[in-house]
């Protein structure tokens, strides 16, 4: 009887303590007194008909019904609306991600071409004298004058006379045949060392059938272009290997944009970007991703990444400045508004529906953050809801009333 009257005595205080909170205008009740309530009204009525019932067992299932409740706060319908409350559910959606950097217009490196000389010589003449001029394929850049190309001539001729015509049948001698055959290889000597040194078949051909050794080698544009570095001036000694010209091909350019390190693993080749431009107000232009380099950059903490464009009327000229926006398809993943989270720089908190005005709040693990949604990575499952509105208010009343997630518990 005594254990009957304490249990009883029990269950009235918790009632006239729940009663009491909400005579005052106290607006939330966490659950878990809630269940209390209830348990010990039940373990009453279980007293009343079952006597013989261990009371130590009754409280001991209890004691693991609260511990297993997750806390909630109580927010009525009525105050949900006035403080701005939005629910939503969480969801698989197809999630994309926007990286928007700054680019820079280079020069299309697989379209340069570098004009040099493989011997030594003087510019006698120079046809190009200014940089940035347009030059056609095949267009005369510079003449030089080499003595050592004037000496290999020279022997080209010489040898071309000892040979003479093709003997006949039957004549000639051991001594002219032996003199035919090392003229024969000094003209094939003489023939590769000028080829060597770019000088065409034809060119060759033309000294032989002259007689007289050319004075100058004039240096052809290899591509059209424009010249864009011009280290050749009038005068000027040429040494083997020494960069002359420059000439870019402009009918295609490059844009590099940087990239910082932590998005630089979301880029892959062929992701589509858009382009625009301070020159051209209102123009985009559309690309894809070429190639991404596999440096970093110290000072920046940044790699680039590569996109082509085509430059009709070449109105696009290197170190031009460029917005580029990447957007990036980052397939289903299960995610909520961006919004519904409260980041308190330890951990990540969502407040979970659980129906009736109560409101779970639980730690959850997040991915990444696009369109506007977060990536769940653990804590939620498709189909719950969460609040995606005014989450700050019900946090700060959470904790004004110490409900806190329950740590490890699991969903």
């Amino acid at each position: 009887m005594k254990k009957k009257a304490l249990m009883l005595a029990t269950a009235v205080v918790l009632a006239a303590a729940a009663f009491v909170l909400w005579k005052t205008g106290y607006p939330y009740r966490p659950a878990a007194a809630k269940k209390a309530v209830e348990t010990a009204a039940t373990q009453q009525q279980a007293g009343r008909h079952q006597g013989h019932a261990e009371p130590a067992a009754a409280q001991k299932d209890a004691a693991e019904t609260t511990e297993a409740e997750a806390p909630t706060i109580e927010i009525p319908t009525d105050r949900q609306q006035m403080i701005g409350v939005k629910i939503t559910e969480a969801a698989v959606r197809q999630l994309h991600k926007v990286i928007r950097t700054v680019g820079r217009i280079e020069y299309d490196e697989k379209r340069l071409a570098t004009v040099n000389t493989k011997f030594e010589g003087w510019i006698e003449r120079l046809h190009v004298d200014y940089t940035g001029r347009y030059v056609k394929r095949g267009e005369p850049l510079a003449e030089i004058y080499s003595p050592e190309l004037v000496a290999t001539q020279q022997e080209l001729i010489n040898a071309v006379k000892w040979q003479g015509p093709a003997p006949s049948r039957g004549g000639g001698g051991g001594v002219k045949d032996m003199l035919t055959g090392d003229a024969g290889r000094i003209i094939e000597a003489a023939r590769q060392r000028l080829k060597l040194w770019d000088i065409s078949d034809v060119q060759v051909r033309k000294i032989e059938e002259s007689g007289t050794p050319v004075r100058t080698l004039t240096l052809y544009s290899p591509v059209s272009g424009y010249v864009v570095q011009k280290a050749a001036l009038q005068g000027m000694r040429v040494m083997p290997g020494e960069r002359l010209f420059d000439i870019a091909d402009l009918s295609t350019v490059w844009v590099t944009a940087d990239v910082y390190e932590a998005e630089i693993s979301s880029i892959k080749v062929g992701e589509t970007a858009r382009l625009s431009l301070s020159y051209f107000p209102g123009k985009e232009f559309t690309s894809r991703v070429d190639y991404v380099y596999p440096t970093l950059s110290g000072e920046t903490r940044t790699a680039r990444v590569r996109f082509t464009l085509p430059n009709p009327g070449m109105q696009m000229k290197p170190q031009m400045f460029t917005n580029v926006e990447i957007n990036i398809g980052l397939g289903k993943r299960l995610s909520i508004p961006d919004d519904a989270v409260i980041d308190t720089g330890t951990r990540q908190i969502v407040y979970v529906d659980r129906g009736e005005g109560n409101f779970e709040p639980r730690q959850v693990s997040l991915g990444i953050r696009a369109d506007g949604f977060r990536e769940v990575l653990k804590g939620l499952k498709a189909g719950e809801k969460v609040a995606s509105s005014a989450t700050f208010l019900i946090d700060s009343e959470a904790q004004l009333k110490n409900v806190t997630p329950l740590e490890g518990h699991k969903h």
